[in-house]
């Protein structure tokens, strides 16, 4: 071989280490160049979602993923109207909005084969079969000032106490989940999904208590800090909020129940990138996914997650705990919502 064909030969051989690395780089980053769209819930809850599962799962594999703060009712709504054409690929929402979901044909099943970590979902949280994967557990419950109420609350129902007058907040018939509020309040006094009668008798009985109704938990929150409402029911989450900025609110542990809501993150029919949005789930239900929202609001995992001394802070923290939530019936509770909301404001303010 001749010296000048030595040195081309040589070239070419050295060059190919910075020609080939970028593209092993590029393989390694499975989902370089992709960005997924997903309705936030908005403020702090993205954020910390954020950090625990979107920039691992960007650093892992390159996706980027977009949170929208919206309305999930607003959402669920245009997904429903825009169904084929979904402006998301993936969509959070609580349970009771996933019976309308599921009925509409906007969402995808997900099983094991799809995503590996929905293997280590407690047992009986997937409340529509292979429907939605949750990822996060809040609970609304009786909540007191510890500073103002002597007497601390027990039950749901104890909002009808008479030495709470003027000193109670419950859910406003606004928010999605208030059907929830009235379902521990029939089945705490012997009613059911079908009989609600109890929870409108406890309402009507606690009428000159309850000073306010808001339609948002932020407005709810306020009433509690700033001391206007001392006593109702409350996001479990929220009421650590509370502790945590000084407010001497205290969780209420029901001894006949506990009545909780799910957060679900849902493939969308027709989505723009299927795998990318799996393995955004895979990334929600690993142990840095399922820690995020238990540190950043004490909200409880769905998963078999070691949570460490944060157990202690977290509402359903055991087997025992768990087994106190109730099996709610989403479909037919939530039939009946325009009724439910109707006829409490009827009993509150009539």
């Amino acid at each position: 071989m001749k010296r000048r064909d030595f040195l081309k030969t040589s070239a070419a051989v050295t060059a190919l280490p910075f020609i080939t690395a970028p593209v092993v780089h590029a393989q390694q980053k499975r989902f370089a160049g992709v960005t997924l769209r997903i309705n936030g819930f908005g403020g702090n809850y993205d954020k910390a979602l954020m950090e625990g599962v979107a920039k691992p799962l960007e650093e892992k594999t390159g996706l980027k993923v977009e949170y929208i703060a919206a309305s999930g009712p607003g959402e669920a709504v245009k997904l429903m109207s825009n169904k084929g054409n979904p402006h998301l690929d993936l969509f959070m929402i609580d349970s009771n909005l996933m019976p309308e979901l599921i009925a509409a044909d906007v969402l995808e099943p997900i099983t094991t084969a799809d995503v590996p970590n929905v293997s280590r979902i407690l047992p009986g949280y997937r409340e529509f079969g292979d429907y939605g994967t949750p990822f996060s557990v809040a609970s609304q419950v009786p909540v007191f000032n510890s500073k103002t109420i002597s007497t601390p609350l027990t039950a749901y129902s104890d909002i009808a106490r008479p030495d709470l007058k003027g000193k109670v907040a419950i859910l406003g018939t606004g928010i999605s989940s208030a059907p929830l509020m009235l379902l521990a309040l029939a089945e705490e006094n012997g009613g059911s999904v079908t009989n609600m009668e109890p929870a409108f008798k406890i309402l009507a009985e606690a009428k000159d208590n309850v000073m306010a109704t808001p339609n948002s938990t932020v407005a709810q929150l306020q009433l509690f800090s700033q001391g206007e409402a001392q006593a109702g029911i409350f996001w479990d989450g929220r009421a650590h909020e509370l502790r945590t900025s000084g407010v001497p609110i205290q969780t209420v542990v029901p001894t006949k129940g506990i009545y909780s809501v799910f957060s679900y993150v849902n493939v969308v029919k027709g989505g723009r990138n299927r795998e990318a949005a799996l393995a955004y789930i895979q990334q929600a239900l690993s142990d840095q996914g399922q820690i995020t929202l238990p540190t950043a609001y004490r909200y409880g995992p769905t998963t078999d997650v070691a949570l460490g001394d944060l157990a202690s802070q977290i509402l359903l923290n055991s087997p025992e705990r768990v087994a106190m939530k109730r099996k709610v019936d989403w479909a037919t509770l939530m039939k009946q919502r325009g009724e439910l909301m109707e006829r409490m404001n009827k009993v509150l303010r009539g």
